[in-house]
């Protein structure tokens, strides 16, 4: 079985409802721990899919985390051989970092659940199966990063707070400001996880999030798992 290789920087921050999709597929994972494990030992391109997934640090703080760098290189040469890669959250910035865009703190955290707007790009791409669900759109963000859109990059989605949230690069390299592969039970850990950065968060609570979580999972879900089977399909996997 092939493994797909899932770059995790939080063990709760994982692939989620997508492992499922990838299994069907007849994909295994492999996750490597990008804080602790020899990033510089990993072979980047052989692997039919990295993932590079979500993490409460800044895509540009190698000076207090030094991983970053070797984490960095490895995307870029990914990237560079025209492999399959996909960024979330975290991971987007990465790769706009790699791909040589700014990657700097937004004006404002965008916690929650809230909808995307496509651009014509995003209507035509995978993305569509999100934006024509039965939530309109919704999608759970959660970040005070944000990017510029990396040279050569194709703007596909943007919110009401900020313009970049996803962009594809290349034929086979996808990023997304948001979190499409997340819901459900699972986000208890987030707010265990990120529970001071809740209690910091002016207006924002456990329970809201918690509601709202129940009330988006199905048709988010849903949506989320539309998209990855259709873009796991766009690039020959």
């Amino acid at each position: 079985m092939s493994e797909v290789l899932a770059l995790r920087h939080v063990p709760f921050e994982d692939l989620a409802y997508f492992e499922s999709i990838l299994t069907e597929r007849g994909l295994g994972v492999r996750y490597i721990d990008a804080v602790t494990d020899d990033l510089a030992a990993i072979d980047a391109v052989r692997p039919p899919l990295l993932v590079v997934l979500g993490g409460p640090i800044g895509a540009y703080e190698e000076a207090a985390y030094p991983f970053l760098g070797d984490e960095l290189r490895l995307i870029e040469h990914r990237l560079r051989a025209n492999r399959p890669t996909l960024g979330i959250c975290l991971g987007a910035q990465l790769m706009a970092r790699a791909l040589g865009a700014r990657v700097y703190p937004g004006p404002v955290k965008e916690i929650g659940w809230a909808p995307l707007t496509l651009t014509e790009a995003g209507r035509r791409s995978p993305l569509r199966f999100i934006g024509e669900s039965e939530a309109d759109g919704v999608v759970l963000h959660w970040h005070g990063d944000t990017f510029d859109l990396p040279d050569g990059a194709v703007h596909l989605a943007s919110s009401a707070l900020y313009e970049n949230q996803a962009f594809s690069w290349g034929q086979s390299a996808l990023a997304l400001q948001f979190h499409a592969e997340a819901g459900g039970r699972g986000l208890e850990r987030w707010f265990v996880g990120h529970a001071a950065e809740i209690g910091a968060h002016p207006g924002l609570s456990v329970a809201a999030l918690r509601a709202d979580t129940e009330r988006f999972t199905p048709s988010v879900t849903a949506a989320g798992q539309a998209f990855f089977s259709a873009w796991l399909t766009s690039v020959g996997l």
